[in-house]
């Protein structure tokens, strides 16, 4: 698409730095510091530009093209707040003249699209909450531009199209979270909080520290609002986290207090949880209550301690569990691998299907998530929780095969040499469960090296509101599809 050029013209950053520059130090020779300054490439934050907007990318903001002054090439600006085929003047929030790419926000929409609507939340837009990317549009137009970025990353990085990945390429919303435009699904059961200088609480706005204050964020469960964390001061502290277990009734907050403050008393709308985080190592205190909570998934109770992980959708456990147990189809007597295993979701539905003649080693690096995980399937006899890194201690288990494994990787992905020894134990199904499909698409391009083709994939839009998607490809040696 071609782009209009055209520039909302302000006073220039670069004419305020020569300014600056040219009055020097008192005695008129300048300083080195000034000399650097002027050296320095020219700011463009602040400026304006009209353009046209193209496809939506992975972040959350879509492509436009502008053409800078003094220049032949146009200059690509990563834009928020807008959505593909919107003319928009786009204000510049990150880049100078030398950066390949700027970032902006549209801060005037002159033409919109259809999918557009009235963000619902009062604390969204340019210069506000960066909790969500995609507040303005309808939710149908969101899965739409969800299912854009998975088919551009597997194309891009893993040379895939939505065929040859065995999808159907459609994001599928959690049970429940089909909303009318104007509506939003209260779908979040943990939320950061930051804690502005005031001692309020509030979201941080995109890419910066800076706190934008809230009195209710839209995407929390009714558990985390009903703890009133934004009608009471904080202070001495600088975060706060709130996590409301959909398992159960516990409800849990980790403070963090500012160095060398102390923790405030802290007295909530419900029955909470208090766990202090220290300011020097980072480690996770109780103060009062219980140090963890009880969550359900697959007819299972699991403990998850001290702020640990747990999908943050309240549907997620079971929807991805019921996925990934699809995909494998376990059997009696299987040797099942649970790589980055958590609390031990996945191993526990191992450990039920492969049965007594079966058995599950699980992985994981966080110590406290593994004495989690060995509690929480202390009655599955088969199933053994190893700490570490996936990469170190599966070398030294000495296992040569297995006949199914779930892995669920970080968010920079599993990696090259994790996939190559994966496809090296032969197994007959692999689970990826992903929550970045440009991570995701990377490792399937590494499987298609080691000899193994996804499937199926399906995509599910457990971050509404927000950019993220989480996926789950099953793979199998590829000469059983030739």
């Amino acid at each position: 698409m071609t782009h209009r050029t055209n520039r909302t013209h302000r006073p220039s950053a670069s004419h305020a730095r020569q300014g600056t520059a040219e009055a020097g130090s008192a005695d008129g020779l300048g300083t080195a510091a000034d000399a650097d300054r002027a050296d320095a490439p020219a700011s463009l934050v602040g400026e304006r530009y009209e353009v046209e907007v193209g496809a939506v990318a992975h972040g959350g903001h879509c492509v436009a093209r502008t053409t800078l002054p003094g220049e032949d090439r146009p200059r690509v600006l990563f834009v928020r707040h807008t959505l593909p085929g919107e003319r928009v003047i786009a204000c510049v929030t990150d880049g100078d003249a030398d950066s390949r790419f700027l970032r902006a926000d549209a801060v005037e929409v002159l033409e919109a699209s259809p999918d557009r609507v009235p963000a619902p939340c009062p604390f969204s837009g340019p210069g506000a909450c960066g909790g969500c990317d995609w507040q303005h549009a309808s939710p149908g137009a969101q899965r739409r531009l969800k299912v854009e970025v998975i088919t551009e990353q597997l194309a891009r990085l893993a040379g895939l199209t939505p065929e040859e990945a065995g999808w159907n390429g459609t994001v599928e919303p959690a049970p429940g979270d089909k909303v009318p435009k104007g509506e939003v699904p209260a779908w979040r059961t943990r939320v950061q909080y930051a804690v502005d200088a005031d001692g309020y609480a509030g979201l941080r706005r995109h890419r910066s520290h800076e706190v934008q204050r809230v009195t209710h964020c839209l995407i929390a469960a009714p558990g985390v609002s009903e703890l009133g964390i934004e009608s009471r001061e904080w202070p001495g502290v600088s975060g706060v986290q709130a996590i409301a277990a959909t398992g159960s009734s516990d409800r849990q907050v980790l403070v963090e207090p500012e160095p060398g403050g102390r923790l405030p008393i802290v007295e909530l709308d419900k029955p909470v949880s208090v766990l202090r985080i220290d300011e020097h190592d980072g480690g996770v205190h109780r103060v009062h209550g219980r140090g963890f909570v009880r969550e359900r998934a697959d007819g299972r109770t699991f403990r998850v301690g001290s702020g640990g992980f747990w999908q943050v959708h309240h549907k997620a456990p079971d929807l991805l569990v019921e996925a990934v147990m699809q995909g494998l189809t376990p059997r009696k007597g299987d040797m099942a691998l649970d790589l980055y295993c958590g609390v031990g979701l996945f191993a526990g539905a191992l450990g039920e299907r492969v049965g007594e003649s079966g058995a599950v080693l699980g992985i994981e690096s966080g110590k406290r998530a593994v004495e989690d995980a060995r509690h929480n399937l202390r009655d599955l006899e088969r199933v053994r929780i190893e700490h570490g890194k996936v990469e170190t201690v599966l070398p030294r288990t000495g296992i040569t095969e297995a006949d199914i494994i779930v892995l669920d990787p970080p968010r920079a992905g599993a990696g090259k040499q994790t996939v190559t020894h994966l496809a090296s134990l032969n197994p007959r199904r692999i689970a990826y469960v992903a929550c970045d499909p440009a991570a995701l698409a990377r490792d399937l391009a590494y499987f298609k090296e080691a000899g193994y083709r996804p499937r199926f994939l399906r995509a599910f839009d457990l971050f509404p509101m927000t950019q993220h998607v989480e996926c789950v490809a099953i793979l199998e040696p590829a000469a059983k599809g030739s």
